[in-house]
């Protein structure tokens, strides 16, 4: 039995560097939670969540009021059940946000503290399917001034660095704007480089979504991401039956109930279960075995050093999400160890666990509140 002794758990706040715009959001910086757990043999597990643009102090609160006391004394081999009893107690805070952010960044933090320990990579200790896995560049956002072309150059660019599928923000302006904006990338990418877009949420009605949708057929899209909130699980499902275009949803949903929910009405033909988000690795692997029986697949969200592990690890787990600069997902500035993408795919690392630690200088750089022990 390897027993934890200590949670420590941190809030930061990263600048962006540049105000940066999605469809309904503009985003001027990144709070993230960051935990580390340690057992008496003096082994480390981390784990860590995005938890908004704002508020990032509610996910120190969440772990030492609420869930390091569930943790402390007990065996970190004991997955299921600690996160069973995670779960139970924070019941009435929240079952979706933060609180289940804090438990996916504690499971993680476990996983990673028994991988490390067993002296395998992550993705081997969860067992690997792939040594190997693809990655599509995400970008293609809203920038004061930037042009469709100026858009064209930027998904050009990640063709040239070898990636075959590349995600670009779509639903901010109108009509003939959007047109304007996919019509530049498809003519400068080419027909036979997969194209993503992303709504982020962008609209609130079934005939304004599907108009916008019919319009992006004639461009040949991989996907339309989140055209709806979250929660509107039968506009999701009625515009995925009136389009060719897979509609892929899933990023901020939370456990394996919901997502069921999901699959059964046929709201998704993808999934971009985020294990950051979602009640962590432990919830991240019955949702994709779910999907699984659905002939659904994953392609998860955000958090290319997590995620690669799981896809690498998940029998019908597709892409990596991966940012190849640190412009809009600034976590890369937090860490270590930098994973790399060569023509398109990531090899995986034989180091245990994750493969990183934190990086601390980093870390005091970008604090809202110092690191707290729980014993």
């Amino acid at each position: 039995m390897s027993k934890i002794v200590s949670v420590n758990t941190r809030s930061v706040s990263v600048p962006l560097d540049f105000a940066t715009s999605l469809s309904t959001r503009r985003v001027t910086e990144r709070h993230y939670g960051l935990v580390e757990v340690e057992t008496d043999d003096g082994e480390k597990g981390i784990g860590f969540c995005y938890v908004g643009s704002g508020g990032g102090t509610i996910f120190d609160e969440a772990v030492k009021g609420l869930l390091a006391p569930v943790l402390i004394g007990q065996d970190s081999c004991h997955t299921e059940g600690l996160w069973a009893r995670m779960y139970q107690e924070g019941l009435l805070q929240g079952r979706a946000g933060t609180v289940v952010r804090a438990i996916s960044a504690l499971d993680t933090a476990l996983w990673d503290r028994n991988a490390r320990a067993a002296k395998l990579p992550l993705y081997k200790y969860l067992g690997a399917m792939h040594d190997e896995v693809p990655a599509y560049a995400s970008g293609g956002y809203y920038l004061d001034g930037k042009t469709p072309e100026r858009l064209a150059d930027e998904m050009q660019a990640y063709v040239e660095q070898g990636y075959t599928a590349v995600k670009m923000k779509v639903g901010r302006l109108d009509l003939a704007g959007e047109e304007a904006r996919i019509a530049a990338v498809r003519d400068r990418i080419g027909p036979n480089v997969v194209l993503m877009l992303d709504a982020n949420n962008a609209w609130a009605d079934y005939p304004t979504a599907l108009s916008f949708a019919r319009m992006y057929e004639r461009y040949s899209p991989y996907w339309l991401e989140e055209p709806f909130s979250p929660d509107d699980i039968v506009n999701h499902a009625r515009l995925a039956a009136a389009i060719a275009t897979p509609v892929a949803t899933g990023e901020i949903e939370v456990g394996r109930w919901r997502f069921h929910e999901l699959l059964r009405s046929e709201g998704a033909a993808i999934l971009q279960t985020d294990a950051c988000v979602c009640g962590g690795i432990t919830e991240f692997r019955r949702i994709a075995a779910t999907a699984a029986s659905f002939g659904v697949t994953v392609s998860p969200h955000w958090f290319h050093d997590l995620h690669a592990h799981l896809v690498a690890s998940t029998p019908n787990a597709r892409y990596v999400e991966f940012f190849p600069d640190d412009q809009v997902l600034n976590f890369r500035r937090l860490v270590d160890t930098q994973i790399e993408v060569r023509g398109g795919k990531i090899t995986m690392s034989d180091a245990p666990g994750l493969g990183f630690r934190f990086d601390a200088a980093a870390v005091d750089r970008y604090a809202l509140t110092p690191w707290t022990r729980c014993s």
